[in-house]
């Protein structure tokens, strides 16, 4: 019987989010399909100007376009601190690579802190520049990725909530592996951390994917740092045996049509969601080491961001 990951790899730069689809059937092998938010660039108090994004953005994806893995990007098209015309070479650096966009709504809105009107509106804001973006190549929008994965405080609105996903057409990606990768993220912008982030950045991550390679499901958080160590970090899940995939091919696995009832203001990652329906006791993955966790601290307070799903 086939046993699937749908793994999320975030950035606060431009907060990447993996999706994992693993599958130990004979032949299959495990599969991974990677997505990134907050595009063109969130939380991680780096360049915001059009030729730091740029920076960033095309070395982020050299690794995706040479090697041709599949990647999507979800995208906050309010929170580009340049113009639409600068969004739109941003954009379409994501496309010329390759890769797949998806709305993540305008302003990175908080269904926990918005009524429900002004939070779809800003879904619909959101989708202009991306349709734009996308027309030329023939290409439409699917996914939707709900900011801090906060899909709904009480199940009227969350009910409600998705209701107007599906009568825009819209798929949602979910998010099933945790981890505090967003605080290696912060702790990298500061020098005299930067060397040791880099050591012990993508042993931290391997130790979460093995985490839940055994409970099955796992979320990281990323940003410049990166973009930096995008190489490694892919060199790591090969060598574990996984093989790259859109996030069409990860959502395919019926598992991923788990019924899933949670309500509330938590942003839960899916296998959370999917263990409390069906009354699983939660177990937590392994925990940044306690430097990393008073820099991000010093980091917030120096300006950076806070993690933002």
């Amino acid at each position: 019987m086939a046993h699937k990951i749908l793994m999320q790899l975030r950035w606060l730069v431009v907060s990447l989010a993996l999706f994992t689809s693993t599958a130990f059937a004979a032949g299959e092998g495990r599969q991974v399909a990677i997505t990134i938010d907050d595009l063109p660039r969130g939380g991680d108090a780096g360049p915001y100007d059009l030729a730091g994004v740029r920076a960033m953005t095309t070395k982020l994806l050299r690794p995706f376009r040479e090697q041709r893995i599949p990647v999507i990007g979800f995208v906050n098209a309010g929170r580009a601190k340049f113009d639409p015309q600068g969004l739109q070479e941003i954009l379409d650096l994501w496309l010329d690579a390759g890769a797949e966009l998806g709305n993540h709504s305008y302003s990175h809105a908080d269904i926990n802190s918005v009524p429900l009107d002004v939070y779809t509106t800003d879904i619909v804001r959101g989708e202009t520049m991306i349709r734009q973006a996308l027309a030329p190549r023939t290409r439409t929008l699917e996914f939707y990725r709900h900011p801090y994965l906060h899909t709904g405080p009480t199940p009227e609105i969350k009910k409600g909530l998705q209701n107007f996903l599906d009568q825009r057409g819209y798929r949602v990606a979910p998010v099933t592996l945790d981890n505090s990768d967003y605080a290696f993220a912060v702790a990298y912008l500061q020098h005299e951390l930067r060397s040791r982030v880099r050591r012990e950045h993508v042993p931290y991550m391997e130790s979460i994917v093995e985490f839940f390679e055994q409970r099955s499901v796992l979320l990281i958080h990323a940003n410049e740092m990166n973009a930096d160590l995008m190489p490694e970090l892919l060199s790591m899940f090969r060598r574990r045996g996984y093989r790259f995939v859109t996030l069409t091919v990860a959502l395919a696995d019926p598992a991923y049509r788990a019924p899933e009832d949670y309500a509330g203001r938590a942003g839960l990652s899916w296998i959370y969601r999917w263990s409390s329906t069906k009354g699983m006791a939660p177990k937590n993955e392994p925990d940044p080491a306690e430097w990393v966790m008073k820099a991000f601290e010093a980091g917030r307070r120096a300006g950076a961001q806070p993690p933002s799903h």
